[in-house]
């Protein structure tokens, strides 16, 4: 039987208000009461927040890895000790993201994700893996790997689903042949797909959409804007996005990948509802700068970590996001201009809401997960709590 907890002395976010001076009751690792001034009831521990901010626990839907490994190293050492390095920044909740691969590279990373799942951290917890790739268009390929991007293949797919129920979400390029019966069957089987790396243009997107398409993923990034074809111009994605209410943004709010400007404009046309920010970690998260390899550690991709992003040797392209989800709100409010609990929501509910789980988490309400973040007004992380067990705190 879990302790209970009470957090007293606390400005909590909750999906409605600030409350100024608050507490949360947890009992079993989960919420038991939010309110006003000081619960009565008993508790086992009281953890006083010091007037801070008392937040749901930050969820990443997009994240390769941190502390130096990558979710494609094929060790299960490798998922906890990203989900502890990213524990300390305030997630309390991610979905482990592979790289574009040969089929076996893939299910061997599912099978790894099957035995972390199943075994005790002390850290953020797992939501389902995320295949990034293969299937993607050959020039927005990004930094992935052109060696393994192909065509949607069903009998590869189907198989790979079948292999694994652990599957939670799919990003493919809607425009390539076979993509839209993809985006059927994936969504027949409880698996979202998302658009990315794609050079599709407004007609293919609403298609993509009508096929359940409804995420695009780190928006801006490896994506097709407007399109010049022969005499005619077409919306691409990113206008398609914009476009499209039902689509949500993934927003890699690094300060690297997008400017402050786009962020605004971002935040101004979708709003907090629709926006999840991403952190696309690679190992070097919560690393220090210098050289680093993009994927595995074996056959993975040299990289250069400095001015808070990783970049190819060369200099001519971003090789993957450093950044960690604490600075992802700070930088909404700091460049964004957005109120801190808008940049709350795209970093807990939205996200929460985009994977199905929001009925267990992404608020401060009675009966969700007590996942939990303590931060300051600088959002320097004070405290994480996973499903009532505190996973990090400052200092210790």
């Amino acid at each position: 039987m879990q302790e209970t907890i009470k957090i007293i002395n606390g400005r909590l976010i909750t999906p409605f208000r600030v409350i100024t001076s608050g507490s949360v009751l947890i009992k079993e690792g989960r919420i038991a009461a939010v309110g006003e001034g000081t619960i009565p009831d008993h508790a086992d521990k009281i953890i006083d927040a010091g007037g801070n901010y008392v937040a749901p626990g930050f969820i990443d839907l997009h994240i390769h890895g941190g502390g130096g490994h990558d979710f494609m190293d094929g060790t299960v050492n490798a998922f906890h000790r990203i989900t502890e390095t990213h524990a300390r920044y305030g997630t309390t909740a991610m979905v482990p993201t592979t790289l574009t691969a040969e089929k076996a590279g893939l299910l061997h990373t599912l099978d790894i994700y099957r035995q972390a799942v199943a075994l005790p951290h002390n850290g953020a917890s797992f939501l389902g893996m995320h295949l990034e790739g293969p299937y993607f268009a050959m020039n927005q390929r990004g930094a992935q790997d052109p060696r393994y991007i192909r065509n949607p293949d069903p009998a590869e797919y189907k198989e790979i689903l079948d292999y694994s129920p652990h599957i939670s979400r799919w990003s493919v390029a809607p425009e390539l042949p076979g993509a839209l019966e993809m985006g059927n069957y994936l969504r027949s089987k409880g698996v979202l797909p998302a658009i990315a790396h794609t050079d599709a243009v407004y007609e293919e997107v609403v298609q993509a959409v009508e096929c359940g398409y409804t995420l695009a993923t780190h928006f801006y990034s490896a994506m097709s804007g407007v399109t010049r074809r022969n005499l005619y111009r077409y919306a691409g994605v990113v206008e398609s996005v914009y476009l499209i209410d039902e689509i949500d943004a993934e927003v890699i709010a690094d300060g690297a990948h997008l400017p402050a400007s786009l962020l605004k404009l971002i935040y101004k046309i979708k709003g907090a509802n629709r926006i999840a920010l991403i952190t696309d970690a690679m190992r070097a998260a919560g690393m220090p700068p210098g050289k680093s390899i993009l994927g595995p550690l074996n056959g993975g991709l040299e990289v250069i970590v400095e001015d808070g992003v990783a970049k190819l040797p060369d200099g001519s392209a971003f090789a993957g996001s450093v950044a960690t989800a604490d600075r992802l709100v700070r930088n909404m409010v700091e460049l964004a201009g957005v109120p801190v609990t808008e940049a709350v929501r795209m970093m807990s509910y939205t996200p929460a809401r985009i994977m199905g789980v929001s009925d267990r988490k992404g608020t401060l309400a009675a009966g969700k997960d007590a996942d939990i973040v303590i931060f300051d007004g600088n959002i320097a992380v004070q405290l994480t709590m996973v499903s009532g067990k505190v996973v990090h705190r400052i200092g210790e």
